[in-house]
């Protein structure tokens, strides 16, 4: 499973104004895991820049003179992302803005959504938390991501920052490591067994409160959601409950 976390900085904040992509940045997960194959480009827009825009991402006009324009890495960046899931916080602003660059590109080019499958974390988020900030911001604080390097949007950064909060969003790592590898890669030792005891303590059960299913359920309903409702503990959840 191969998956794109995608972002843009852009001149503005309409595509139909003509504004532009002038920042692309993309971090790579396969099979939920970091592969550090990101891909990250600066972009010549041939239009200014809006100053409000300016002061979210701090690129200046000047920055970018010497930068490629979209149609010089349409190539790689249409054969980095091809077939792959897209993860976007606000997806339709980042579509609709590299459907833009596309459609300049190459009038024929396909959509991003015929090239990819699209997830929009933001919609994710707004399921999960409903009536609350979703903002990346506000949900890094919600799940104690570290954004601290965060002083202005960057497109590279904030790719880098969702993926930190899609996999914690989504349930986290999907595997385990159980002593023959570890998460690193890295070939595990193996130890020797501990020996159990033969006298146990009677076992304590103590259930989760009203709080604590409520995060639960949440958790199922990500796991649910990134997996395209595909989520098998949610009946299992269900029924201890009904018990």
């Amino acid at each position: 499973m191969r998956q794109i976390v995608l972002d843009t900085e852009t001149t503005g904040l309409e595509p139909a104004e003509g504004h532009r992509i002038i920042e692309i940045g993309c971090v790579e997960l396969v099979d939920r895991r970091l592969t550090r194959n990101n891909f990250h480009q600066y972009l010549q827009p041939d239009r200014e820049i809006d100053q409000r825009a300016m002061q979210v991402h701090g690129i200046t006009h000047e920055f970018l003179r010497d930068k490629p324009r979209f149609g010089d890495i349409a190539e790689d960046f249409i054969g980095y992302v091809r077939d792959a899931e897209l993860i976007i916080h606000n997806a339709p602003f980042d579509v609709g803005f590299l459907n833009q660059e596309l459609g300049l590109w190459r009038k024929n080019a396909q959509l991003i959504e015929v090239l990819c499958r699209v997830t929009d974390t933001l919609a994710m988020a707004r399921a999960l938390h409903p009536g609350q900030r979703n903002s990346l911001d506000a949900l890094c604080r919600r799940y104690e991501i570290d954004n601290s390097q965060r002083d202005l949007h960057g497109a590279l950064l904030d790719a880098e920052i969702l993926a930190d909060l899609y996999l914690t969003m989504s349930g986290g790592q999907v595997s385990l490591s159980l002593g023959v590898q570890g998460i690193s890669g890295t070939r595990g030792t193996r130890e020797e067994p501990h020996r159990l005891m033969t006298q146990r303590l009677p076992l304590v059960v103590v259930r989760a409160d009203v709080e604590e299913s409520a995060a639960h359920q949440a958790r199922l309903a990500a796991i649910n959601a990134a997996s395209g409702g595909n989520c098998q503990w949610i009946e299992t959840w269900a029924d201890s409950e009904a018990v």
